[in-house]
């Protein structure tokens, strides 16, 4: 049996991309290495929230009709336009993102949502992580209001659904191991199933099976040594595979192939990510609202340096530097119900006093340090108005690193710590791919027939990214190859009938 277009994965980017080639009319297969019970990538394991460009509150309601109108009145939405979400995604890259990929991206940000919405992907807003109440109303900040309901595991069911509804083809246990090629154009795939290879003919292929970060030697040898210890957030099979298939039919490297998305996740998280706990349950991201220290009980971020939505993909790598690869967030009662809901659950892990030296006779750290850098920020915290829904500038003086907003003296008991290490989400380095989702070779050609989407894209993300976008690029540059692919499939039919 041939096909169209087989798409390498099964997660959002992959299943996207399957949607589109097959609503333009191409037969599809998707081939998913993990068993059915643990399908769906590093997307099943989200939070759903996903960043797109937006006038007002009136686009949003578009995604989400059910919204009424008193419940529209209770809420204070800020514009994230196009320029917004560019700049933004400039801004925490160093402006290295590259610039065509980053404008299609952004671009058709609104687009693919409803399109998405179209395919029966339900929306709902991020009351818990993206707003605050203030005098009866509640008010979104961050650029990123909207989530996809019932996080990850619903987005991934409802693209499954979809799938089989439009008679998709799903091939479980199904690893892409080669890209077969004729006249340096793409013929197939060769898949391994139970311990045997096949041969499936395809007139092109879209790789969207995930960057190398659960693969530890990758980790190590592109990323550095100390990433051996970082815990792998999401699918254990994300291994690299793409990405070796098609370096070795001359595709070309691009992006950031040393760094990586990288978060503080709770000490005691799975190793790998757990297919009995979706979601993401394990993180930490109040920490602008803390100050984090080391076992040696140094601090070492600004914690407030921007929202957390622009500092989080890059502080676990901080996390992992610290001794022990961990770290503690240090909160007070006058915060802790502030907190983001993942606090609250029966998952996370945390220590409780009502005296800060109680507190700290609890953590294997240095004790003396500790208390002694918490009474240090307590006596560089400026007097000002507290605000978490802004970048108050509340900040600290003469502290190195500072604190530049939302320091808050740690002084009302009881007192909390909550211990975090690094966990790996995925890799920057990817594939050379152009606006079309084509994947280009070394002279910067594309490779006929061959189209890639999600993380395997590199050049987007470096060192940092804004929350919400991954998921988002891996919809938008899913769609776009998925409708590449078909229409190179169609050039191919008609140049084969001409002949």
């Amino acid at each position: 049996m041939s096909y169209d277009v087989i798409v390498v994965g099964a997660g959002n980017a992959a299943l996207c991309a399957a949607l589109s080639a097959r609503e333009d009319g191409s037969k599809v297969l998707v081939l998913e290495r993990g068993p059915e019970h643990k399908r769906g990538g590093n997307s099943y394991f989200t939070d759903g929230a996903i960043r797109f460009a937006y006038h007002s509150l009136s686009d949003i309601r578009e995604l989400m009709p059910e919204l009424s109108d008193n419940e529209a009145d209770q809420i204070v939405m800020p514009e994230y336009s196009t320029s917004d979400y560019y700049n933004d995604l400039m801004r925490v890259t160093g402006e290295k993102s590259t610039p065509q990929l980053a404008s299609h991206l952004v671009n058709e940000s609104y687009r693919t949502i409803s399109w998405m919405k179209s395919h029966g992907v339900e929306f709902e807003l991020n009351y818990s992580n993206q707003s605050f109440e203030k005098e009866g109303k509640y008010h979104f900040w961050g650029g990123l209001p909207v989530k996809t309901k019932n996080i990850g595991m619903g987005l991934m069911k409802t693209l499954f659904n979809r799938a089989n509804e439009l008679g998709v083809d799903i091939w479980y246990q199904s690893r892409a191991v080669e890209l077969k090629t004729e006249e340096d154009r793409i013929t197939g795939v060769v898949v391994e199933q139970n311990n045997e290879k096949i041969e499936v003919p395809a007139t092109s292929v879209i790789l969207a099976c995930g960057s190398f970060e659960a693969n530890k030697q990758m980790r190590a040898e592109q990323i550095g040594e100390e990433w051996e210890a970082a815990i792998v957030r999401g699918s254990e099979f994300n291994t690299g595979d793409g990405l070796d298939m098609a370096l070795a039919i001359g595709a070309e490297k691009h992006g950031e192939w040393s760094g990586c998305h990288s978060i503080g996740t709770d000490y005691n998280a799975p190793k790998v990510g757990d297919f009995n706990k979706p979601g993401d349950i394990f993180k930490k991201h109040s920490y602008p609202l803390s100050i984090m220290l080391n076992k040696e009980g140094s601090r070492f971020v600004d914690e407030g340096a921007d929202f957390r939505n622009y500092t989080y993909a890059k502080y676990g790598r901080e996390i992992l530097k610290q001794p022990g690869h961990a770290a503690y967030q240090i909160y007070d009662e006058q915060v802790r119900p502030m907190l983001r809901k993942e606090y609250n659950l029966e998952e996370a892990t945390f220590y409780k006093a009502d005296t800060l030296e109680e507190l700290v006779d609890q953590l294997p750290v240095n004790k003396e340090a500790f208390l002694q850098t918490i009474h240090e920020y307590n006596a560089a915290v400026q007097e000002g108005y507290y605000n978490p829904t802004v970048k108050d500038g509340k900040g600290t003086t003469g502290l190195t690193p500072p604190k530049s907003n939302w320091a808050l003296k740690i002084e009302q008991g009881p007192f909390y710590a909550f211990p975090v290490t690094c966990g790996i989400t995925f890799a920057f380095g990817g594939l050379h791919v152009n606006r079309k989702g084509e994947v280009l070779n070394q002279s910067a050609e594309p490779i006929s027939g061959l189209f890639a989407a999600g993380e395997m894209i590199g050049g987007i993300f470096y060192g940092n990214y804004p929350g919400g976008s991954g998921l988002m690029s891996g919809a938008v540059f899913g769609k776009t190859a998925g409708s590449s692919a078909t229409r190179y499939v169609r050039n191919q039919q008609s140049s084969n009938i001409s002949s």
